[in-house]
C-alpha cells in the first residue's frame, strides 16, 4: 500500500511542477505545444502495453472491450457536462474558473493514477512506463492552465493551491486503485484497466492532441514520435 501511495504522489507531482512553472515561467507557446506532444507519445505506448495489454492478460477479451467501451464514453460525455456547465469550450476553459478546470483534470488524472495503484495491486509491479508517462503528460497540462489562469488575474496563490489539491486527490487514487482491486477477480482488474485506457485514448485525441498542434504546428508529430519511442524503450528497460 505505502509503495502504491508513494509511485502515486511521483506520478501526480508533475502537476504541481507544472502549476509552478507556468505561474514563474514564461514558456513559449510552440514550446509548450511540442511538450504536449511529447506527453501524448509518452502516454501512447503506456495506453498500448501498460493498460490494454495488461488488460487482455488479466481479464481477456471481455474485460478489454467492456473497460475500453466504458472508459471512452465516460471521459466524453463527463468532458461534456463539464463545456456545458462553463458555457465555453475548451480551448477556452483554462482561464474560465477554477472548479471546471480542476474536474477536468480530475477527469484525464484519476484513471491515469488508479492505474498505477492497479499495476502494483496486480502482482505485475510498478508500471515505470506508465509512471514516467503520466509524469511526463502531466506537466504541460497544467503548466499551460496555469500559465493562462494568471494571464486571466488568478492570484499565484489561488492557482498553486488548485493544483496542489488536485494533486493530492489524483494521488489518492493510486492508493484507491491498490486497496480497492487488490484481491479483485481478473476479469474486473482487467476491466480497470481497459477502463483507465479507453479514458485516456478519447482524451489524447479530443483534448491533448489538437491543443499540442494547435500550439507546436506539424513538428509536434515528431515530438509525439520521440515521446512514443523513449516511453517504449523505457518500457522494455524496467520490463
Amino acid at each position: 500500500m505505502l509503495s502504491a501511495l508513494l509511485w502515486g504522489l511521483v506520478g501526480s507531482s508533475s502537476l504541481v511542477i507544472g502549476a509552478v512553472a507556468g505561474v514563474v515561467l514564461h514558456v513559449p507557446r510552440r514550446a509548450l505545444g511540442l511538450l504536449l506532444g511529447f506527453g501524448a507519445g509518452a502516454l501512447v505506448s503506456a495506453i498500448s502495453f501498460e493498460l490494454a495489454d495488461e488488460a487482455l492478460h488479466e481479464g481477456g477479451p471481455g474485460a478489454l472491450a467492456a473497460g475500453l467501451a466504458a472508459g471512452g464514453l465516460a471521459f466524453y460525455f463527463g468532458d461534456r457536462l463539464i463545456e456545458r456547465g462553463t458555457s465555453t469550450p475548451r480551448k477556452e476553459r483554462r482561464s474560465a474558473g477554477g472548479g471546471a478546470l480542476a474536474f477536468g483534470a480530475l477527469l484525464d488524472g484519476l484513471p491515469e493514477q488508479a492505474a498505477i495503484g492497479l499495476s502494483i495491486a496486480a502482482g505485475s509491479g510498478v508500471g515505470l512506463s506508465l509512471v514516467a508517462a503520466v509524469f511526463i503528460s502531466n506537466i504541460p497540462e497544467s503548466l499551460g492552465s496555469s500559465a493562462d489562469m494568471r494571464e486571466s488575474g488568478r492570484s499565484a496563490r489561488s492557482i498553486l493551491g488548485l493544483w496542489a489539491a488536485v494533486g493530492v486527490v489524483t494521488t489518492l487514487a493510486s492508493l484507491a486503485g491498490y486497496a480497492v482491486l487488490g484481491d479483485a477477480s481478473g476479469w474486473i482488474v482487467g476491466f480497470t484497466q481497459a477502463f483507465a485506457a479507453g479514458a485516456l485514448v478519447v482524451m489524447l485525441i479530443d483534448a491533448m492532441v489538437p491543443e499540442a498542434f494547435e500550439k507546436g504546428g506539424r513538428v509536434v508529430g515528431l515530438a509525439t514520435l520521440l515521446g512514443y519511442a523513449l516511453a517504449v524503450l523505457l518500457s522494455e528497460v524496467v520490463a
